[in-house]
């Protein structure tokens, strides 16, 4: 029998953002933070976090529900996963990514139904010609969207560094580094490799700092540049993660050229996205995330593997083939 329509569905979707909301203040506040060192009880953290006793509870208790705080006789704790990825300081933070949704994307994409009528983006910066005027005037705002990018990068830097064949190379260059977690990913893993990272010059300080905490610096340099103005590095692979959702179309072609003019024969690209699979059906991630550009960016927009290998073909490259990653993440590998 065919089983009654419920709106069950439809209204869990419709409310997400209650989840989103309580996972985003609760990374604002310093929950995981705060529980970093053991469990503390009902009172206690709430005083630490210096919250409203009126709230606490049923925030605390809602965090439990969705299973991202833990709960005893003890008080509250971090989950697992909570434990490693969302206690700032510690090399497998990825709660910047969720620090940039709270603070930016959240009230942007309140104005998506604006976006999908005008097709103009929603985001804070007022500068139509340049949209990371706004994310690179502050220092520490920079720092907080660069700590984001290694967020979201992470998953994928690890899955790069084990499945491309990087034996067959001895040098590479990530362009859009932003504060290099694929090279320094990449370096750790293959000791034979050496290379570094090419971003404005306002990275060079976070890059390095990054690279130095990891003891990498002998074999990975900052490359200062735009590259809108400047060619690419030479390299023997060349990387682009999360760079090419940015522009128009216009722009990935003139970006994946530049990245064929500094190959050598031989040499490789790798594009990696949350890739749009080509029947465009099972990859919402990815789709979302071209809203994301729609809100975010005057041109940019996601695209499927099949886009980008016929762009590649059309500058140049003469075998392309792609590779899931992790997650929503594939890598597009193209070959001169």
């Amino acid at each position: 029998m065919t089983a009654k329509p419920s709106p069950e569905k439809l209204l869990a979707l419709g409310l997400s953002f209650w989840n989103a909301k309580a996972l985003l203040s609760a990374v604002e506040l310093g929950v995981f933070d705060a529980l970093a060192e053991g469990p503390a009880d009902l009172a206690t953290l709430t005083a630490k976090l210096g919250l409203h006793e009126r709230s606490a509870r049923d925030f605390f208790d809602a965090l439990v529900a969705m299973q991202v705080l833990a709960r005893d006789t003890n008080g509250y704790a971090n989950t697992p996963e909570t434990e490693l990825f969302l206690v700032r300081g510690r090399p497998s933070y990825v709660g910047g990514l969720l620090e940039m949704a709270n603070a930016r994307l959240y009230s942007s994409w309140g104005r998506l139904s604006d976006a999908l009528k005008t097709g103009k983006r929603q985001s804070e910066n007022e500068d139509p010609n340049d949209i990371f005027t706004a994310l690179y005037a502050d220092p520490n705002h920079l720092r907080g969207f660069l700590s984001a990018m290694s967020g979201v990068s992470a998953g994928a830097a690890q899955a790069i560094a084990d499945k491309f064949p990087w034996r067959d190379h001895k040098t590479f260059v990530d362009v859009g580094t932003a504060q290099g977690m694929v090279p320094v990913t990449v370096a750790r893993a293959h000791p034979h490799l050496s290379g570094g990272g090419f971003d404005l010059p306002p990275v060079r300080p976070i890059f390095e700092d990054y690279v130095a905490a990891n003891g990498l610096a002998e074999r990975l340099r900052f490359y200062p540049g735009d590259f809108f103005k400047d060619g690419l590095p030479k390299a023997d692979v060349i990387v682009m993660g999360h760079i090419l959702h940015d522009w128009d179309l216009e722009q990935k072609r003139m970006l994946l050229k530049k990245a064929y003019d500094a190959l050598p024969e031989g040499g490789a690209l790798i594009v990696y996205e949350a890739m749009i699979d080509d029947d465009r059906r099972e990859n919402a991630f990815g789709l979302l995330m071209s809203l994301n550009m729609l809100i975010e960016t005057d041109g940019g927009f996601d695209f499927t593997g099949a886009d980008c290998q016929g762009w590649m073909k059309e500058a140049g490259f003469s075998s392309t083939r792609v590779e899931h990653l992790t997650g929503p993440d594939s890598m597009v590998v193209a070959f001169k």
